[in-house]
């Protein structure tokens, strides 16, 4: 009778033994970081993606997750880069990999965001791109030059939009991105049949961009803008002048009389013409508008004084003087 009791004593402290280090091996490691990325490659087999775990720390040993693979040989294992919080067991970290819980953040890049506006995003918004690494990518205009022979910088085509970006993404892998949401974008409502300098529309456009807070009015600024052009006036768009400072570092809020005076060339002030790039990325309404001015003869446009954003529109320079002298007895 004692040597049975013995017997079932020893299966009994066998067994807690075995529920003890099972839970140990498949239970949640809590000695690796609060958070940990690992990224998951299309082809890799599920032993690779077992090592990767491990090598990472995710889980506790490569056959801890080889282990409950096993019990669902033909779940599918998807591709991505993953987020592991800390004491995940390797049932919860297999579970995520077969539902594809894919970690990503988004960023939203508005209407008229210049690159350096988008810069200082990524510094507040993005932890995986220094601004500077973003700078000196969309300086290099290689990637749109298909598109734009003439475009000296990615600028204009960092199409506007929210973004899926990864952990470990880079500032050339997101001016890819944007331009090829532009792209898509350019080609759904660009008619193909019709002769466009692109250069010319996306530069105007940015100007439009930057000029009007009210979808409605967009053509009618881009009506200015052109009515200018043909005539040989030059544009004096304030937002060309405060680029041209951005892009000298030496902005600082307001425009200045020296910033109306410099010879910077995207200051519409002291050159004729369009300046040699867009000095923001528009979005979709304001290329519309540059593709599709209003029929006007209007020649200037000032702010109403009623702070709607809307805009007095004028043929002569007699009428934008009384309505520039309506603006500011307006906001006195």
């Amino acid at each position: 009778m004692r040597g049975c009791f013995t017997r079932i004593l020893i299966l009994l402290v066998l067994a807690l033994a075995a529920i003890g280090a099972g839970y140990w091996y498949l239970g949640p490691y809590p000695e690796r970081s609060p958070e940990t990325f690992v990224e998951i490659e299309h082809g890799m087999s599920s032993r690779q993606i077992a090592d990767a775990l491990a090598e990472h720390g995710v889980v506790r040993s490569r056959w801890a997750f080889l282990a409950v693979r096993v019990l669902h040989p033909s779940a599918p294992l998807q591709a991505g880069e993953y987020r592991f919080g800390p004491e995940q067991t390797p049932w919860e970290v297999f579970d995520k990999i077969r539902r594809g819980d894919i970690f990503f953040q988004y960023l939203t890049v508005p209407e008229g965001s210049n690159m350096f506006d988008i810069a200082n995003l990524l510094s507040t918004e993005l932890d995986a791109i220094h601004p500077d690494d973003f700078l000196r990518a969309a300086s290099d205009p290689q990637m749109i030059r298909d598109l734009d022979p003439q475009a000296p910088t990615l600028e204009g085509y960092l199409f506007p939009s929210t973004y899926q970006v990864t952990h470990r993404i880079t500032a050339k892998q997101l001016c890819r991105m944007m331009t090829d949401e532009f792209r898509k974008q350019w080609a759904a409502f660009a008619n193909a049949g019709q002769s466009v300098e692109v250069h010319k529309i996306v530069t105007l456009a940015s100007l439009v961009e930057k000029e009007s807070a009210l979808p409605g009015e967009r053509p009618l600024v881009s009506s200015v803008f052109m009515n200018r052009l043909r005539l040989g006036m030059p544009l004096q768009c304030d937002p060309t002048t405060v680029y041209a400072a951005v892009r000298e570092k030496r902005y600082s809020g307001v425009i200045h009389r020296s910033d109306l005076a410099s010879k910077d060339l995207y200051n519409t002030y002291t050159h004729i013409g369009l300046p040699p790039g867009p000095i923001s990325n528009p979005g979709i309404g304001a290329l519309k508008a540059a593709l599709n001015p209003a029929d006007t003869a209007f020649l200037y446009f000032v702010a109403k004084p009623d702070g709607s954003g809307s805009h007095h529109f004028s043929a002569t320079l007699d009428e934008h003087e009384r309505a520039v002298l309506a603006y500011r007895k307006g906001t006195r």
